[in-house]
């Protein structure tokens, strides 16, 4: 009787990319979901970008507590993952599509499979499908579109297709095991049936398919790589929108004024970013955003058919749920790491600015009979409270190690809300880029390390966050009030991994 989970995830999608909630783009299958079970409004990442976002989903810990902090850092192999608790409790675990759990380059004390050479070593991914961080079986490719980090198990299937010639539509790695492209743009003579998307949804299927053959219960992760740039997907989905009918975001003029230095100088073409320099690597975002806005438009028609080919293929994975007779007795999870700009604020793709287009995600529950279908909810949740509530479901004890708030009763219609606020956590160098976010119903709150200058957004009466209240007299009681809920909860997340049984 314990009800099996599929969550479903994209990469970098906003979270006004549903059609049930934007018309201009098209889900039918997601829309379906949202139908079918419930819509979360308030949901939010903890970090805006992947693998400490995906670290935090396995975990239950914000990626502070897991370690791996940033882009180009490890998820520790050692910590205990929501695939363990269900391993252990006699659940199938697959992992089906992009980790992005290790960095692109290996050092002695922080190994990495996900890794140029290996990632193109094929003989050794026929021989590697786990276990891995909880999951019993995985099958994984690491690229975005045609990035030279293509390979793994996905190389495979497209061999096993008969594309032997398959490096030719992706990106040769050069030295260092990088490669920036030849020049794609937009449309993709790769075959949509031959696209890791396609690839994603088959594999997931067959998994689900060899767990009920099996008579297992399946904690079932389906990992999707679009809509992340770069902006390029295959017929006829490159050419589904219109770019005239795209309305990109925009920056509103004198919005940076009072905000920290670094947002201004996303319009200065000569600003000098070495101030925060300090590893040597890269801060995503920390360079001129300015664009071109009908190449934007171009760009955003594109995103939308990736979101498009994307929903199709998760129809079939629905389909296929419905096939095998188990629909009623699966929790269905749809959302993804973290956010994306789309030329709000007149920013694009994402980096240190904590706005709601990154940090709000999408969100969709769905279990028959248990999650009321139809319906939406503005309680606040966070990709944190995955892990918890999915073993909370399942019967499963929670570690005590874990950091995320169980919300089954929320998704069940039972109580309102389980939490009234979310922290969202952004560091990219050691010391010199590293902020926290704290947002609640009404309120939003940035503070930098080593910094005075800060955010503060009323999300009620200013939801498109132009005016930042941070040095405002007028609100200097609301934002000392905010600071102390910020301090509480800094304490409520600290997790309790043993009970204490004695006196000393």
């Amino acid at each position: 009787d314990r009800p099996n989970i599929l969550l479903i995830t994209s990469d970098q999608h906003h979270f006004t990319g549903l059609g049930c909630v934007n018309p201009k783009v098209k889900t039918p299958n997601l829309d379906r979901l949202a139908d079918e079970g419930m819509r979360f409004n308030r949901a939010y990442c903890n970090n805006p970008t992947c693998t400490p976002s995906r670290g935090t989903i396995i975990t239950g810990l914000y990626p502070s507590s897991h370690g791996a902090w940033s882009l180009g850092t490890k998820v520790p192999e050692e910590i205990p993952t929501v695939g363990d608790e269900f391993r252990q409790a006699g659940y199938a675990t697959h992992l089906i599509g992009k980790a992005h759990f290790q960095p692109l380059e290996t050092r002695e004390n922080q190994t990495s499979i996900e890794c140029q050479p290996l990632l193109r070593d094929l003989n050794y991914w026929r021989d590697f499908k786990g276990p891995w961080y909880g999951f019993d079986h995985v099958e994984l490719t690491r690229n975005h579109t045609d990035e030279s980090h293509c390979g793994q198990h996905y190389a495979i299937w497209m061999e096993e297709k008969g594309l032997t010639n398959w490096r030719d539509y992706f990106v040769e790695p050069n030295e260092k095991g990088y490669g920036s492209g030849p020049g794609r743009r937009h449309s993709w003579d790769l075959p949509e049936e031959l696209h890791y998307t396609t690839w994603t949804a088959e594999r997931t299927i067959a998994n689900i398919e060899e767990a009920v053959k099996e008579g297992k219960p399946f904690f079932t992760w389906s990992s999707f790589h679009d809509p992340h740039p770069s902006y390029l997907v295959p017929e006829p989905w490159a050419s589904m929108y219109n770019p005239d009918d795209m309305e990109p975001g925009e920056f509103t003029e004198g919005e940076f004024d009072n905000m920290p230095p670094h947002f201004a100088m996303t319009r200065d073409r000569n600003a000098d970013w070495s101030v925060y320099q300090e590893s040597g690597y890269a801060n995503h975002g920390f360079s001129c955003h300015l664009h071109d806005r009908e190449a934007l438009k171009k760009d955003m028609a594109i995103y939308y058919g990736m979101i498009s080919f994307m929903d199709q293929q998760i129809g079939r994975i629905l389909d296929a749920l419905d096939r095998l007779g188990i629909a009623d007795n699966t929790i269905v999870v749809f959302s993804t790491d973290h956010g994306h700009f789309l030329g709000q604020h007149g920013l694009t793709a994402k980096g240190a600015f904590q706005y709601e287009d990154g940090i709000k995600v999408p969100f969709l529950a769905r279990w028959p009979k248990n999650i009321p279908a139809g319906t939406t909810t503005e309680a606040i949740t966070g990709l944190i409270d995955l892990a918890p509530t999915f073993l909370t479901a399942a019967g499963v004890d929670v570690p005590g190690q874990m950091q995320g708030v169980n919300q089954l009763d929320v998704w069940t219609g039972k109580q309102d809300s389980a939490k009234d606020y979310e922290i969202c956590e952004f560091r990219h160098q050691p010391t010199k880029v590293h902020l926290r976010t704290f947002v609640n119903q009404r309120y939003k709150m940035t503070v930098y390390r080593g910094q005075t200058y800060g955010e503060l957004f009323d999300l009620q009466e200013d939801p498109n966050e132009i005016n930042n209240l941070w040095d405002d007299p007028a609100s200097a009681q609301v934002k000392a009030e905010v600071m102390r809920q910020f301090i509480d909860a800094e304490l409520k997340r600290e997790s309790t991994r043993y009970e204490r049984i004695a006196h000393a």
